[in-house]
């Protein structure tokens, strides 16, 4: 039996050059259907995605589908990641261009209140991820608060700067500051998108700048002058 010809480097590079090709189009592929479960969660929640629906939206086979996250439960989680990824680029990164402390406090709230405007007609997969799986322990629940938990640290984080900055009275509560900030924004997700109540999003403005003028080392200072 003669042997096989050895392999020459130009088909060695070809061969990676296909293999490079199919992975690269493999990931494309996987991201289109991330965009479209996103898409689609948002409207349904999380719950509702299931491989057929997804099928049925891309075009694909379930099969096709399933080869790219092999569960149900995988997919969910991916959407989780996207849309935390999406949050933080919106949301966080530009902030960060701010000075620390309150200006950066104020950037990252604006940057919320952008991204909640629109969430009001689109739905917010952390408030209705959270409806949906509050009690229900598992992977999916895991990364769907690990997500709202890092945010809300990096938010904590930049008030508790506020604070080192001197911009805070002293005896001021990072923790409250940042508890009282989060629920002005839940509350403006059910004023708005479920009650549809007018001036919503000016009261919510409102909320947080009556938030700063009562922990702000300005206002305490002005309140002790004779």
């Amino acid at each position: 039996m003669n042997p096989s010809p050895p392999i020459t480097t130009s088909e060695r590079i070809g061969q990676r050059s296909s293999s490079a090709r199919a992975l690269q189009k493999g990931q494309q592929t996987k991201q289109l259907i991330v965009d479209a479960a996103l898409g689609l969660a948002e409207q349904i929640g999380l719950e509702g995605l299931s491989i057929g629906a997804l099928a049925e939206v891309t075009r694909m086979s379930k099969s096709g589908v399933f080869a790219h996250f092999g569960s149900r439960e995988e997919l969910q989680i991916s959407v989780i990641r996207e849309y935390y990824q999406r949050f933080a680029n919106e949301v966080f990164y530009p902030a960060m261009d701010a000075p620390r402390g309150l200006p950066r406090v104020r950037a990252l709230f604006a940057n919320w209140m952008k991204r909640v405007a629109i969430e009001i007609q689109s739905g917010c997969i952390f408030i209705s991820g959270a409806v949906e799986f509050d009690d229900r322990p598992g992977p999916v629940r895991d990364a769907l608060a690990s997500s709202v938990q890092t945010w809300l640290s990096a938010f904590h984080r930049a008030v508790v700067q506020a604070k080192q900055e001197g911009q805070l009275v002293p005896d001021a509560d990072e923790a409250q500051v940042a508890f009282e900030i989060h629920g002005l924004i839940l509350a403006l997700h059910y004023e708005a998108r479920f009650l549809k109540s007018p001036g919503a999003i000016a009261r919510a403005n409102t909320g947080f700048e009556n938030i700063l003028l009562r922990y702000g080392k300005a206002h305490r200072s002005g309140l002790s002058r004779p």
